[in-house]
């Protein structure tokens, strides 16, 4: 069953009464189990930059309020100081991933095909990893090689033969066959600890079919992580485990500061309560947020992404029934201030493999460069400066008669990664912005097809708003039903409205073409032209835009 939360005494006396009375019995001591957890690595061996390698945390102002202050966090090298110092604590340690260690990776790792990522792992020691969805990204053949090692058919990156992770890839809920319960991966590992086992359970994001390219993941099935959970509570009771800790990757919305959980929302609140009682932790992820809960009765965690956090769980367990009894929790900053010299070599080894490609000044910006937010913020129409500029780079390599005649541009929020710092701008950075070498598809849609793939961006409590490009404009509703969203007399091309009935080429990425994200109506496309790729569209565009002027707001409105 899942732990309770008890006083020191009353777990005391809970452990004294398993014992006998006699003169030489002694009390058998709890078994205390650490789980250190890290989420969405993404690959990032160097320390982040821009807002995705900063943590905010609460701090008092000189006048004695209340602020925040941001503090520069993340970097292979600071990861593994630190997962080093927190496993001196306690010689019963499991170290976690909940996904996205690898996929969508800045190019020091993703021109190498990420295998520096699992090497990386290895040395850190990593003992488990629950796919995620950016697993797939490459398809399953390459997340297979991942574990058993072998050479890419670019060849192997390393000097020598690629010999994969160590550590066990797990994934309960993808299944090859899902009559004979056939697991592309195994679903759990189980590990004892002072004779008292504890189950880790490995989940994949359910929606993952719906999110990477659908060539990758042929004869694969993605089944509900809660049912998939809860089916194998049976088994696992049968080989003596009461302890169990699920890795899935999949997560919520907090409200509050990095290791607190005021307001947390999304999936992960109903997944966890589904959850059978006899799961104790929940270690999660994808939403790339920090927050440290309680949620039905099982303690919920989460590290934010790209190493900037680590998630110290402690748990207590009852030598007797086995179980966990406690379970308490720390998000620890993974602050830059003690390197690991073997680490901070095999970086350098990488970075200085790729700096001939990836130190090459490609553009310059003179104010920062933003992602979009995502989920995006209540409030906020959807308008960013770094999406922005991808989607104008996307029309200005398309709308040539002999590449398409595009007019309008769309990018997906999920495939605009990272910030562009002030200054000199270098391939390394496009790479990170736009790492999955996706191509330009440019298609004819109907003025009522743009209106209906615009609609769908919102789905529920879900809002996917796509970046646009200049001359495109609608508004949308905060507070309409969905299916409603959209204010059809406010799209408009060059300040014309839109016309139901007129056809428009638009370009889209091959995968939001194929209906990633669930634009499904980029599915009706018609005369489709495929063209560059979109790293290289984007080095093109900064190129010719160089300095560049960074596209004004107003493209999205967001209404009441």
């Amino acid at each position: 069953m899942a732990f309770k939360f008890l006083g020191a005494g009353v777990v005391g006396s809970l452990f004294l009464s398993h014992v006998s009375c006699g003169d030489e019995a002694k009390p058998r001591e709890p078994v205390r189990v650490q789980v250190l957890a890290i989420n969405d690595f993404h690959g990032n061996l160097e320390a982040p930059s821009g807002s995705n390698g900063r943590i905010t945390v609460p701090s008092t102002t000189t006048d004695g309020g209340v602020g925040t202050v941001d503090v520069n966090a993340g970097g292979a090298t600071y990861l593994a100081h630190h997962i080093s110092k927190l496993r001196e604590e306690n010689p019963n340690t499991v170290v976690v991933s909940a996904g996205d260690l690898i996929g969508a990776s800045p190019l020091v790792s993703g021109i190498f095909h990420d295998e520096p990522t699992i090497e990386l792992m290895n040395l850190i020691g990593l003992d488990i990893n629950g796919v995620g969805n950016h697993e797939f990204d490459d398809g399953q053949a390459e997340l297979l090689r991942m574990q058993n090692g072998g050479c890419h058919a670019d060849g192997c990156q390393g000097a020598t033969t690629f010999t994969g992770a160590k550590f066990k890839f797990l994934s309960a809920n993808v299944f090859k066959n899902v009559a004979t319960k056939e697991t592309l991966l195994p679903p759990y590992e189980i590990k004892e600890f002072e004779g008292v086992k504890v189950a880790f359970i490995g989940m994949t994001l359910e929606g993952t079919s719906k999110i990477v390219n659908p060539a990758g993941i042929g004869g694969l099935t993605f089944q509900d992580e809660a049912d998939t959970v809860n089916a194998l509570v049976p088994d696992l009771k049968a080989q003596g485990v009461e302890a169990i800790v699920v890795v899935l990757h999949e997560g919520g919305m907090p409200t509050g500061a990095y290791d607190a959980c005021p307001g947390i929302s999304g999936p992960i609140v109903e997944l966890t309560e589904r959850f059978d009682d006899a799961v104790d932790v929940v270690v999660s992820g994808h939403t790339h947020q920090a927050y440290n809960c309680v949620i039905d009765g099982k303690r919920v965690t989460s590290a934010a992404s790209h190493g900037r956090l680590v998630t110290d769980i402690d748990l207590v367990l009852d030598p007797t029934t086995r179980d966990v009894v406690e379970a308490t929790a720390r998000n620890v900053i993974v602050t830059r201030d003690t390197a690991t010299p073997q680490v901070d070599t095999f970086v350098s080894d990488y970075v200085s493999r790729a700096a001939p490609l990836a130190n090459r000044v490609i553009g310059n910006t003179p104010v920062e460069l933003k992602l979009p937010p995502r989920p995006l913020p209540p409030g906020q129409g959807g308008d960013y400066s770094m999406g922005r500029v991808v989607a104008d780079a996307m029309l200005a390599a398309t709308s040539g008669p002999q590449v398409g005649n595009a007019v309008i541009a769309l990018q997906n929020p999920g495939g605009v990664r990272a910030d562009i710092n002030v200054g000199d701008i270098t391939y390394s950075e496009v790479f990170t912005v736009q790492p999955f070498a996706n191509n330009m598809v440019t298609m004819t849609l109907t003025g009522a097809q743009i209106e209906r793939v615009l609609e769908q961006q919102f789905r529920g409590t879900t809002r996917l708003v796509m970046q646009v490009s200049e001359g495109f404009t609608y508004a949308w509703s905060e507070s309409a039903p969905v299916g409603q969203k959209i204010d059809p007399a406010s799209i408009t091309l060059h300040g014309t409205p839109i016309r139901p009935d007129a056809e428009y080429r638009v370009t889209v990425n091959n995968f939001m073409a194929s209906g990633g994200d669930d634009y499904l109506v980029f599915t009706e496309g018609k005369d489709l032209l495929t063209g560059d790729v979109d790293t290289n569209v984007l080095e093109a565009y900064l190129r010719s835009h160089n300095p560049l002027t960074p596209p004004a707001q107003g493209r999205i409105t967001v209404l009441p």
